[in-house]
């Protein structure tokens, strides 16, 4: 049962190719050999350590312009 209500949208459109772009460095990074077209050959540990990678680079750095506002 498919649902129009997908988590998995960008939230702003304009920031897809900015996204993408990032996924593609943590993927690299972290030595996921992800590519733009199909990745179905890749585990979900692999697909998932990228994921959360993002995540957690994303919280790092909001966290830091934070901590730059109040000094």
């Amino acid at each position: 049962m498919a649902s129009s209500n997908s988590s998995n949208r960008v939230a702003v459109p304009e920031a897809k190719s900015a996204m993408d772009k990032f996924k593609m460095e943590v993927a690299d990074e972290l030595g996921v050999p992800l590519t733009d077209g199909y990745n179905g050959n890749l585990t979900s540990y692999q697909n998932g350590s990228v994921g959360g990678y993002m995540v957690k680079k994303m919280i790092e750095n909001q966290e830091k312009q934070m901590a730059e506002r109040q000094q």
